[in-house]
C-alpha cells in the first residue's frame, strides 16, 4: 500500500534539493522554506432553501519577504490546509523567479461550486472576504488574491466590492486582481497565462543548441503539439502556439481526445464542441475515448494544461514527447519526473511556464494603485511622433507608404500592447536566467531544480539586503 505524499511535502523536497546547491546560510534557507501564516476559518451559509451549512476555508501567506503577498483562491472539495500551504509556497518561488515583487499566498474554500446557486456563491465569497479583512489577510499592501480553480473575474469583482465597502480605502480596487476590465481589471489578463506558455516555449525552442540535443530544429514553427485541457490556459496556449506556426496534432478534454497528424484547426474544433457538446466526432480526426491516452500521442511538445498528477510512473515510459511544457500546476509526479529526465525529456516546469497570470496581475495591481490606464498619457503622442517620422521618410525617399501599413507602424502602444510586451520580456528574461544556472559547473541538471535555485537566490538577496541574515 502506497502512502500519498502531500503537495507541501513535494514542494519542500524540491526546495531542499535546490537549496543544497546554493551557498546560503541554513537558517536563512529554513526561514525561506517555512510558511509564515495560515488562517483557517469556518462560517455559516444560509442556503436558498433556508437550511444552514458550515463552510470551511483557508488562506495561507507563505512569505513576507516582499509585500503584499499574492495568490489565487480556489473553490474545490479537494481544498485542505496542506494544499493551500503548498500552493502558497509555489507562488513565493514563482513571483521571485519572474521578479514580481510579491510574497506568495493562496486561498481556498472547500465547496463543489456546481452545487451552489449564483446567489449562494456570492454570499460565500463576500463572507470569505469579510473574514479575511477582519484578520488583516487582504488589502492592496497586505495580501492580494486572484482567481484559481473554480473562481473567475466575477468572484474577484465581488471581493473588490466587499473590501471597498469595509475599508473605505482609496486604493481598494488593488486588493484583488483579474477583475473585469470595467471594474478596474486590465486588458490582456484573460489570455495572460496561455500567452505566457507560448512565450516560455518559444524561448526554449529558440535555443539552437538545446534543440539539437533533442533532435529538433529551432523555433516553434512546425513543432507538433498535443494539449490536454482546453480551459482558459489550454485554449489560449493552443491559439498562440498555432499562430506561431506550431501544428496541433492532439487536443484533449474531459470527454475524450482527438488527433490528426496533419493538424487540427483550433477554432473549428471549438465550434464543433460548442455545437455538439464534445470534441469527439470532429471531421477528419481520430477519436480517443480516454482523454488521458492523448498524453501518449506522438508529438514534439506535450502540454498538460488541466489537472494535477496526470503524468505518472505508469504512463511516463510511454510518453513520446521530447519537450513537456507544464501549463497546469503539478501535472507531473515526482516519480514520473525522474523517469522522464532519465529518458532525456526536456521538462519546462510549471511554476515558470504558467507564471504569465501573476505577471499580468502585477501590472493590474500597479494600474489600480496609479489610477491611470496604461498608455493613456503617451499613446497619442507616440502615434503623432511616429507619423511625423514616417512622413519625413516618404518625403525624402519619394516613396508612398500604404495607408494600412502606415497605420500599423505609426500606432501608439495601447494598454494591451504594453501588457503583452511586459509579459514577453518577463518570460524571456526569466527563462535565460534559469538556463544560465543550468549551465553552471556542478550545478542543477534539470530546469525545475535550476528554477528553484534562481528563486531561492533572489529571495535570499531580499533578506540579506534587509540585514536580517548578514
Amino acid at each position: 500500500m502506497t502512502t500519498e505524499v502531500s503537495l507541501l511535502a513535494q514542494v519542500e523536497a524540491m526546495f531542499d534539493q535546490a537549496a543544497a546547491l546554493t551557498p546560503h546560510d541554513p537558517t536563512l534557507l529554513a526561514h525561506i522554506k517555512a510558511c509564515n501564516a495560515v488562517y483557517q476559518m469556518t462560517f455559516p451559509l444560509r442556503r436558498d432553501d433556508g437550511t444552514i451549512e458550515v463552510i470551511h476555508a483557508w488562506r495561507a501567506e507563505h512569505s513576507h519577504h516582499r509585500m503584499p503577498t499574492k495568490g489565487g483562491i480556489r473553490y474545490s472539495m479537494a481544498v485542505t490546509a496542506d494544499e493551500v500551504m503548498g500552493l502558497a509556497s509555489l507562488m513565493t518561488f514563482k513571483c521571485a523567479l519572474l521578479d514580481v515583487p510579491f510574497g506568495g499566498a493562496k486561498g481556498g474554500i472547500r465547496i463543489a461550486r456546481h452545487k451552489y446557486s449564483a446567489a449562494e456563491l456570492e454570499r460565500i465569497t463576500r463572507r470569505y472576504t469579510f473574514e479575511l479583512w477582519r484578520k488583516n489577510f487582504i488589502g492592496p499592501g497586505v495580501d492580494v488574491p486572484a482567481p484559481d480553480y473554480g473562481t473567475s473575474s466575477r468572484e474577484m469583482a465581488w471581493i473588490a466590492d466587499t473590501y471597498r465597502s469595509l475599508s473605505n480605502d482609496l486604493n481598494a480596487m488593488a486588493c484583488v486582481t483579474a477583475k473585469p476590465a470595467s471594474q478596474g481589471g486590465i486588458r490582456g489578463r484573460t489570455e495572460a497565462t496561455g500567452r505566457g506558455v507560448m512565450f516560455g516555449l518559444r524561448e526554449a525552442c529558440n535555443v539552437a543548441d538545446d534543440m539539437k540535443k533533442l533532435g529538433l530544429t529551432p523555433g516553434l514553427a512546425g513543432k507538433r503539439v498535443v494539449i490536454q485541457g482546453l480551459g482558459n490556459v489550454g485554449y489560449y496556449a493552443a491559439k498562440f502556439l498555432q499562430e506561431q506556426g506550431a501544428v496541433l496534432v492532439g487536443l484533449a478534454e474531459y470527454e475524450g481526445a482527438i488527433s490528426n497528424p496533419k493538424g487540427l484547426d483550433l477554432d473549428r474544433v471549438m465550434q464543433h464542441r460548442k455545437t455538439n457538446k464534445s470534441i469527439l466526432g470532429y471531421p477528419g480526426a481520430q477519436d480517443i475515448p480516454q482523454s488521458i491516452a492523448a498524453l501518449e500521442l506522438d508529438c514534439d511538445i506535450l502540454i498538460p494544461a488541466a489537472l494535477e498528477n496526470v503524468i505518472t510512473a505508469d504512463n511516463a515510459p510511454r510518453i513520446k514527447a521530447k519537450i513537456i511544457g507544464e501549463a497546469a500546476n503539478g501535472p507531473t509526479t515526482a516519480e514520473a519526473d525522474g523517469i522522464l529526465k532519465a529518458r532525456g525529456v526536456y521538462i519546462i516546469p510549471d511554476f515558470y511556464l504558467n507564471a504569465g497570470g501573476v505577471t499580468v496581475s502585477y501590472f493590474e495591481w500597479l494600474k489600480n494603485l496609479s489610477h491611470v490606464r496604461f498608455g493613456r498619457m503617451q499613446r497619442r503622442f507616440e502615434e503623432q511622433s511616429n507619423l511625423g517620422i514616417l512622413n519625413l521618410v516618404q518625403q525624402s525617399t519619394g516613396r508612398a507608404i500604404d495607408q494600412a501599413e502606415l497605420d500599423r507602424i505609426a500606432h501608439g502602444a495601447s494598454e494591451e500592447d504594453l501588457v503583452n510586451s511586459g509579459l514577453e520580456d518577463s518570460m524571456a528574461v526569466a527563462y535565460h536566467q534559469i538556463r544560465d544556472i543550468l549551465l553552471r559547473p556542478k550545478g542543477p541538471t534539470d530546469l525545475r531544480t535550476a528554477a528553484f535555485v534562481s528563486a531561492i537566490d533572489k529571495i535570499a538577496v531580499s533578506y540579506e539586503e534587509l540585514g536580517l541574515f548578514p
